[in-house]
């Protein structure tokens, strides 16, 4: 290698070419593996010896470039020992080291493109020894603003992210290391170059590929923008050559993907494989523990230290044992398959696998590019499995790809993933996994931890017990501030004057918390003894759901209140069943004011909203279902932040206003006979702007005054104490349910718009279906009457109690599809509120 000139000056512009190692093999009997597309196309390759075992062709299904230049080392479409393609990207990353110095090597930081490059930039990075490194992505993350971005003009996808959690990772004037697999026109490097050094200026950028590969008539570009610009630009590379395409190659390769693409390409798993794939009994995937180290990022998404590097080459032997742990006796020939932009993880995973056993490792990813597949030797795409993406991409769904994969004699394939896109399209008998399974006779998945970058925001932590109710800590974090001190409540009659006369809303005061007499409080615990069995299976079978269904590490977001016991025993049932610690909070949601947005904002910034899942006790006429939606529908218009999915996870949906539930029978939930005394002696929440500012969270109280009549905990417990005798049961009928059409049919709205007209209501907000609404309205409304399914049993013990109390007839109706029903007098209920939470005006 030529002597790089250590001399900085301005303007200037020098290229280095890394010694390059012998490619692979070619193909048997010599074949290069551009060969089916040189002759079809009149397309040639030229240059360096060792080129053609570096490179070969294929055609993209892409509208805007016909050829594909395959790189043999990078370990993106074609398998490859994974010391081979570290070592390619280590040793360019040494002779940049040699070109900058040790002192520049200290300041400069690398830059990898996603998503061929990612792994190639982190292995440069690495021979630098002492860089940081930072890969762009096109993964937006919520509330994270951009330090910069750019465009790929010949890309399929085109739109990069850089996303530092270090906003100032950037803005250093050290060195800035580019890294793409190849230089061909040079302006990938050029729109990213002119697009930071707008914002940071620096003296000095090097570019590393693989290959350079520039015509004659681009070769001089880079020297022109270093003049430009006034910095110095070096390259350094492994190989160059140039690829000289006939006029009209684009028409002509189009022509060619049309003859050779199945007409139903993407449909299925491989494409130009000439033999039957086996049937893999492994569809879903093993999985495997890496005990990854916590606080390490997954990759160069958000940035990766020298510190990082020593945290993962302690942890790299142990998580490579437990791979060859896991891999099936016998097994020789074993492939590690990456997942787009995370190569680099995969890749040292591999390799030190393969050092550690003497195992034949292959590794190389998935892709998002499509190219066309073809089964011949001297075309660098054998085969192809195609399956849908899985990682919910901010630009909608579209097809993925594993090239050279099927076919290949693999005795074990481990798919390595980062959490985000362990989802059930992983799953899924279309996905990735049993794609894969069809082909080899063992799969297994790893899954790494997507790393979250800390951010500051204004918003404070949850509230937890002991300070602001009485769970403990873990059970739920409140997104709530405590307006303990403030005096809200108001006698009933009161309350609703001052809402209908002044046109109140509902949230803006409290009603008096309800002291249970010891009959009733008896009632409770006769009526928990009862159904403690029926709830452990809800919970359990709601709980299944959502992780087959929804994710497998979910966020549970309570509804503040009479979804949290709920939230808090489904956390319960993943720990007891699957060992899981999942997240759990409780947030606000005010009838026509929607859900608490500083409360969205905050999950946002600490969880992917991907994962979020929304908990609720119960449906009645399904108000808060619409309401949700209608929120979070607002609040991505608002805060251009999506991925909340507003379908809500509850115990019953009596009313059939859900797809996610544990049972839809109408049955008495203890925790609805209570208020603040089984809710972790929290009230309702409050929303009132001389208490709730722009930037708070609503409010809610935490009665501590009350601990002496507290059940909270031990409803759970009753509850929790089931699990062992249900859990079969519970997964059985789950699974029974993910195989059926559990689409909501708003019988219950309908049922409700009904009653609302026999009754000359004419108000549907004036009907509370189901156990646990007639319960509210008998606790905290001045009822009119109680509806009641002829022959309802002890269900409704507590309803006739609490009508007794207040004087309010209980009326038996046949053809009712709740066991009960509270019915707010049209005229005489100060209270009776609309859909809006004022009052209704008659």
């Amino acid at each position: 290698m030529e002597k790089a000139e250590k001399a900085v000056n301005e303007g200037e512009h020098h290229e280095v070419r890394a010694d390059a190692a012998t490619g692979p093999a070619d193909a048997p009997g010599g074949v290069w593996s551009g060969d089916w597309v040189a002759e079809r196309l009149g397309v040639e390759l030229t240059g360096d010896d060792g080129l053609t075992g570096l490179l070969g062709l294929a055609l993209r299904r892409n509208p805007k470039r016909a050829h594909l230049l395959v790189s043999n080392v990078l370990g993106k479409h074609v398998p490859q020992s994974p010391s081979v393609v570290y070592g390619y990207g280590w040793e360019l990353g040494r002779r940049v080291r040699e070109l900058l110095g040790d002192d520049e090597a200290r300041r400069a930081v690398v830059l990898g493109y996603a998503e061929t490059a990612t792994g190639l930039g982190h292995c440069v990075a690495d021979g630098l020894g002492v860089a940081r490194y930072l890969h762009s992505t096109r993964r937006p993350v919520a509330g994270l603003d951009p330090a910069g971005g750019f465009e790929e003009s010949h890309s399929h996808a085109t739109s990069h992210l850089l996303l530092p959690e270090d906003p100032a990772l950037l803005a250093g004037d050290g060195p800035l290391v580019l890294v793409d697999d190849e230089f061909s026109t040079g302006n990938t490097v050029l729109n990213t170059v002119r697009d930071l050094h707008g914002r940071y200026p620096r003296r000095r950028y090097v570019v590393v590929a693989l290959v350079d590969m520039r015509s004659p008539a681009d070769a001089g570009r880079l020297a022109e923008f270093a003049e430009e610009i006034g910095a110095r630009v070096d390259l350094v590379t492994a190989a160059s050559g140039t690829v000289r395409l006939p006029e009209g190659v684009l028409e002509r390769g189009q022509e060619l993907v049309a003859r050779y693409e199945p007409k139903s390409a993407g449909s299925s798993g491989a494409r130009g494989i000439a033999r039957p794939a086996p049937t893999g009994p492994h569809s879903d995937g093993d999985r495997i523990d890496l005990h990854w180290p916590p606080g390490l990022p997954d990759g160069g998404r958000h940035g990766f230290t020298p510190a990082h590097r020593e945290l993962l080459e302690d942890a790299l032997p142990a998580m490579a044992r437990r791979l060859a742990d896991a891999l099936p006796e016998g097994a020789r020939r074993v492939h590690v398959l990456g997942f787009e932009e995370l190569m680099y993880a995969p890749l040292r995973l591999a390799r030190e696998l393969e050092r550690d056993t003497g195992l034949e490792v292959r590794y190389s990813t998935t892709t998002r590019s499509p190219v066309l597949a073809v089964d011949d030797p001297g075309y660098a795409i054998r085969t192809r499995l195609a399956f849908p993406a899985h990682d919910d991409p901010a630009d909608g769904p579209g097809e993925r790809y594993a090239y050279n994969v099927a076919g290949a004699g693999f005795d074990a394939v481990i798919a390595v993933v980062d959490s985000a896109a362990d989802t059930p399209a992983l799953h899924a008998p279309d996905g990735l996994l049993a794609r894969l399974a069809a082909h080899t006779p063992r799969v297994l998945l790893a899954v790494i931890p997507s790393y979250a970058p800390e951010r500051p925001s204004m918003l404070p932590e949850p509230l937890r017990g002991p300070d602001f109710s009485s769970y403990a800590p873990e059970e739920v974090g409140w997104l709530l501030q405590d307006l303990s001190d403030v005096t809200l409540e108001a006698p009933t009659e009161e309350r609703e004057e001052a809402i209908q006369s002044g046109g109140a809303h509902y949230a803006e005061s409290l009603p008096v918390e309800y002291q249970p007499s010891e009959r009733y409080q008896a009632l409770f615990h006769a009526a928990l003894d009862d159904s403690a069995a029926r709830i452990a299976r809800a919970v359990g079978v709601v709980t299944e759901t959502v992780l087959a269904e929804r994710s497998p590490r979910p966020v549970l977001v309570s509804l503040a209140r009479a979804g949290t016991p709920v939230g808090i025993l489904m956390r319960r049932w993943a720990q007891h069943r699957h060992g899981l610690d999942l997240p759990h909070y409780a947030v606000s949601i005010v009838r026509g004011r929607g859900i608490d947005a500083n409360a969205l904002r905050w999950l946002a910034g600490h969880h992917d909203p991907r994962d979020v899942v929304f908990v609720d006790g119960w449906t009645g006429k399904g108000a808060i279902t619409r309401e949700l939606a209608e929120a979070l529908e607002e609040f991505e218009k608002s805060d251009g932040i999506g991925g909340f999915s507003s379908e809500i996870a509850v115990l019953a949906d009596p009313g059939s206003c859900v797809r996610t539930y544990g049972t839809r029978e109408d049955f008495l939930i203890p925790s609805a006979c209570l208020n603040s005394t089984v809710s972790g002696l929290i009230s309702r929440t409050v929303l009132r702007a001389d208490l709730v500012g722009p930037h708070d969270f609503h409010g809610a109280k935490f009665y501590r005054e009350l601990a002496a009549t507290d059940v909270s905990v031990a409803f759970l417990d009753a509850v929790c104490a089931r699990f062992p005798e249900v859990a079969d049961a519970a997964c059985a009928q789950a699974k029974e349910l993910l195989a059926t059409d559990r689409s909501p049919t708003w019988e219950g709205w309908a049922a409700v718009e009904r009653i609302s007209e026999e009754y000359g209501i004419h108000d549907v907000n004036l009907v509370k279906p189901g156990v646990g609404e007639t319960t509210r309205v008998l606790l905290r409304r001045v009822p009119w009457k109680v509806l009641a399914r002829a022959g309802a049993g002890s269900d409704l013990d507590h309803v006739r109690l609490l009508a007794e109390q207040r004087g309010v007839p209980v009326e038996e109706v046949d053809r009712l599809p709740y066991t009960c029903v509270g019915l707010i007098h049209p005229k005489y209920t100060r209270g009776a509120t609309g859909a809006d939470g004022k009052a209704v005006t008659l």
